[in-house]
């Protein structure tokens, strides 16, 4: 009974793997499209305040607006990731 059980849910597996390739066919375009408009995001951020993007390392001094920045960069990008695996057509 356990194996019957455990082949019906590899055989679901199977299945829905067949149909997942048709369901993503735009997801990486629309991935890297998002990530784009995220780091002309931050690069607009870091200007407004006076600075250039990548030019700015992470240490105790860094101006509270850049890591704002830095973290509307990042929420954007893991906005980017849903997009990305969203079903496109």
């Amino acid at each position: 009974m356990y194996e019957s059980s455990k082949m019906k849910f590899l055989l679901a597996v199977c299945v829905l793997m067949a149909f997942l390739p048709l369901s993503t066919v735009a997801g990486p375009l629309v991935y890297g499209i998002c990530q784009t408009g995220c780091n002309a995001g931050a690069v607009a951020c870091y200007a407004a305040a006076g600075f250039t993007f990548g030019a700015v390392t992470a240490g105790a001094s860094t101006p509270l607006v850049i890591m704002g920045c830095n973290g509307a960069l990042g929420i954007c990008m893991a906005g980017c990731v849903a997009a990305g695996f969203a079903p496109t057509l």
